[in-house]
């Protein structure tokens, strides 16, 4: 049977739509990086409080992730990107015009609904528009979104506190920018989500939900966008179609099969562990640990910025790699250079010798995390599962994740002063272990699979 031949540019364009989600999840998980010196010395913080400050958002990821599956099941994709889009908007403008610590927090769990939400939607969306041929490239595109991000907050926070020593300003903009300038690098992702609530109403729904939902006309029109001709589009309706009406329809009788438990419940460890593995740690605190390690503030913001550019570039090699190398062996690669590198991290942190060589093995460990699981995880979790339970299954799993994320994120400041920043890089190397394990015995590779043909594995 020939392979269906799909309309390209239109799913590049849906795909990077989906993926301005992305840009605000990486934005506001790296902008908070810039903003915990002023925030805790303005609000005289102590260190589980610092720690409270930075991880509340995760609680709201948390929220987000937990009601992510059942809202884009019942709602359908779209609507629920729209949602999330309205939280970013909401918490950017309340985190700039916020009258005390209570309120910031308020508004960063708000924004950090929205990072869950999007993390769960956005994947699943790309992954159901997308054919099998290009799907890790297109779902990948998320992951560069997340690093973009990224580096736009690094970006910002290091221009707006090099512009704020002398900036000569007045009334509320002096405050936003120069005395309280944690207030502008909060705000200023509003533009980005306004953006992405107003582009989402040019993009269709997912055929796959249609299908699921009975709306099979509807799904036939979008799939004939989808593909480059209607023979493709009819072959690519008639195998979904047919993959569904398979399934048992109820989402929670689905995830009682033991083969869909299975893939649920090795989602979830590969989603927890990979935050054990310092990647947070490093964007969170990134500008501390420089400072601890003897850089002067402006350096270790500018060395944070070097993280994210690296994060990033590596991100774009990766999504023309990962549908030709392989989900599994970017992995074993990657991780292994984690471990050699988290390694030096902490002798250099136990000998005390740091400058140049700490910098090019934060550098080296952000290149070798970039190519591997950053750039995987999202992908094999947005293709693990079928149809009727991707958007429960996937939000177990993102649940599990943001789990992970918020206690690195509370914790890594206890852990620094406690194990001592040595002994912190010393336990992200040995948590790297496990991961690569369940990684080689239970993990299927995706690489060049359909969706259904996945599921049938699991099955």
């Amino acid at each position: 049977m020939a392979e269906n031949r799909s309309n390209t540019s239109y799913v590049t364009f849906l795909s990077i739509v989906a993926a301005l989600g992305g840009i605000l999840f990486g934005y506001d998980t790296g902008v908070i990086s810039g903003t915990t010196a002023t925030v805790s010395s303005q609000f005289a913080l102590s260190e589980m409080s610092k720690g409270w400050y930075v991880g509340c958002a995760l609680i709201g990821s948390i929220a987000g992730v937990a009601c992510a599956g059942m809202l884009s099941g019942y709602l359908g994709r779209k609507i629920t990107m729209l949602i999330a889009a309205v939280f970013f908007s909401v918490s950017s403008i309340g985190c700039c015009v916020c009258v005390g610590f209570g309120e910031l927090v308020a508004y960063r769990i708000i924004g950090g609904v929205g990072i869950g939400i999007v993390s769960i939607v956005s994947p699943i969306y790309i992954s159901e528009v997308s054919p099998a041929r290009i799907r890790g490239t297109m779902v990948s595109l998320n992951q560069l979104a997340i690093t973009l991000g990224l580096l736009l907050s690094y970006l910002v926070n290091f221009l707006i506190l090099k512009n704020s020593e002398g900036a000569m300003l007045n009334g509320w903009f002096e405050k936003v920018m120069v005395s309280e300038y944690w207030r502008g690098m909060l705000g200023s992702k509003t533009f980005v989500a306004l953006f992405f609530f107003a582009i989402i109403f040019f993009i269709p729904e997912s055929p796959r939900w249609l299908i699921v939902k009975g709306k099979d006309d509807k799904a036939r029109g979008i799939f004939g966008k989808l593909m480059a001709d209607s023979e493709s589009a009819r072959g690519e309706y008639l195998s979904t179609k047919a993959a569904i009406a398979g399934e048992v329809k109820s989402e929670w009788s689905a995830l009682r099969q033991p083969g869909i438990i299975k893939a649920v419940l090795i989602g979830a460890a590969i989603a927890i562990l990979g935050q054990f593995m310092g990647v947070n740690a490093v964007l969170y605190y990134g500008p501390d640990i420089f400072a601890d390690a003897g850089l002067a503030t402006e350096d270790s913001m500018f060395s944070i910025v070097l993280v994210g550019l690296v994060n990033m570039l590596t991100t774009v090699l990766a999504v023309f790699i990962i549908d030709k190398v392989g989900r599994k062996k970017l992995i074993y690669w990657g991780v292994s250079g984690m471990i050699a590198c988290l390694v030096s991290i902490g002798i250099i942190f136990a000998t005390g010798n740091g400058g140049i060589a700490l910098l090019v093995f934060f550098l080296l460990y952000i290149f070798c995390q970039a190519i591997s699981i950053s750039v995987v995880v999202f992908v094999l979790l947005s293709e693990m599962y079928p149809n009727t339970v991707r958007g429960i299954a996937m939000s177990i799993a993102g649940f599990s994740l943001w789990v992970g994320t918020y206690l690195i994120g509370q914790f890594t400041p206890w852990c620094m002063s406690v194990l001592t920043p040595a002994g912190t890089f010393f336990l992200f190397a040995a948590m790297c272990l496990p991961y690569m394990y369940i990684m080689w015995k239970f993990v299927p590779e995706t690489t060049g699979k359909t969706l259904e043909e996945i599921e049938a594995y699991w099955q």
